[in-house]
């Protein structure tokens, strides 16, 4: 029960269709849900029974008119706390968090876990050991951009600064090429961030924070960076990597320092690193305070047991009622996945029978599996495998999405 002896009232705002078991989990813990999302996923796949209240507006609609919104809502019914399921909406929770003085992240730190510039210029200065920040240079002033791209050395990748994933990323080869592409961006070029591109293998390490201690971390490997899957197609894993390899421990290592230092209080997070096929080092490419998307939620949950949309839940519940969160018991096998866009609307991966396969995906026009094992190498292995094989047998274009995958 809340301070007052009542039920306590999460409002969970999302403009996109996931999170279900997040839903859930805080009506078993007790909690009272109201819901709002957006007019076209009114009939989406929500859990019903497991909300007090279900709310749509309209799409695209201002900070200001989803707060008036909430307001509105607020009138009659009293908020314990405000949650963003979707990583677009975290700004405008914010907000809404600030404006009604609701604990939770507020705006200057969630700018940190959304907004490209801030959160490089922040680890920049953070100087962990062990993590590097690719060179940088926001698009303000146009000689300090010449003079930025003078002197590193290219290609260079030009970033929304509030984009996530690979969407909305323009890769400049030559110098002069950015030119045109600021002149075409006008007065929206301030929203770029420019950046030296590092070539690499792209590490992704997923965990959970209560009171500003990092509780667990996942280390995971790409096989394709995600920014060429979603630019050119082609068939997406990721796997876990050995927690006794040095990549797992160098990585935990580097995560569990970095995370509180920029401001993580408790949730969820999943943070991009690069190894550079140069040098060797890890560099920081991105972090937001999200559940990983591309399924990334469900290789985890069969690698240790631990769903991490289950345990936001228990977090923000424990926080809400003034409880210690706790960690379930972990189990210690290995998972991977292997996800395609396919030419067939329901393909058929009956064929991929290894006795490690242990989710096979329903979706209208993709392929997928999720395979465990106790045995990293043996996931690996079998995702090396059935990436080909899935190109063969099942690839189509990839469309570049509209909210991110990764």
């Amino acid at each position: 029960m809340s301070a007052e002896g009542r039920q306590p009232t999460f409002l969970v705002v999302s403009t996109y269709e996931k999170g279900q078991p997040f839903l859930e989990e805080l009506t078993r813990l007790g909690a009272r849900v109201v819901f709002l999302t957006v007019d076209k996923l009114r009939d989406a796949d929500w859990p019903f029974a497991s909300l007090a209240e279900f709310h749509t507006m309209p799409e695209q609609m201002a900070v200001e008119q989803v707060l008036h919104t909430v307001m509105w809502l607020a009138r009659t019914r009293h908020f314990d706390r405000v949650v963003a399921l979707d990583e677009f909406d975290m700004e405008t929770v914010a907000a809404i968090r600030e404006h009604m003085r609701i604990p939770g992240m507020g705006l200057t730190t969630t700018r940190y876990f959304r907004d490209k510039l801030a959160m490089r210029v922040k680890a920049s200065r953070l100087h962990i050991p062990g993590l590097h920040v690719p060179e940088f240079s926001p698009v303000f002033h146009h000689a300090d951009i010449d003079h930025f791209l003078k002197n590193t050395e290219g290609p260079w990748l030009l970033k929304p600064r509030a984009d996530a994933s690979a969407i909305g990323i323009r890769k400049i080869r030559q110098a002069e090429e950015i030119w045109p592409m600021l002149e075409e961006l006008g007065d929206r070029q301030s929203y770029f961030v420019l950046e030296r591109f590092v070539p690499g293998e792209i590490f992704h390490v997923d965990g959970i924070t209560s009171d500003r201690e990092v509780l667990y971390a996942a280390v995971h490997k790409y096989g394709k960076p995600p920014m060429q899957v979603m630019h050119e197609g082609g068939v997406f894993t990721t796997r876990t990597l050995d927690r006794e390899g040095e990549e797992a421990r160098a990585l935990t290592a580097v995560h569990r320092e970095f995370l509180p230092a920029i401001g993580m209080v408790r949730g969820v997070t999943h943070t991009e690193f690069i190894r550079a096929h140069a040098d060797g080092r890890y560099y920081f490419l991105e972090t937001a305070a999200r559940v990983g998307g591309a399924f990334i939620a469900d290789v985890m949950e069969h690698a240790c047991g631990m769903n991490p949309w289950v345990e936001w839940a228990r977090i923000e519940w424990a926080a809400a009622v003034g409880e210690e969160y706790r960690l379930p018991e972990l189990k210690q096998e290995y998972a991977g996945s292997v996800i395609c866009l396919a030419r067939q609307e329901a393909p058929d991966t009956s064929a991929y029978d290894a006795p490690e396969v242990a989710y096979r995906m329903q979706k209208h026009h993709h392929a997928g599996l999720i395979v465990r094992s106790t045995d990293a190498e043996r996931v690996r292995v079998i995702l090396e495998e059935y990436a080909g094989r899935f190109a063969a047998d099942f690839g189509a274009a990839m469309p570049v999405p509209d909210r991110p995958t990764a």
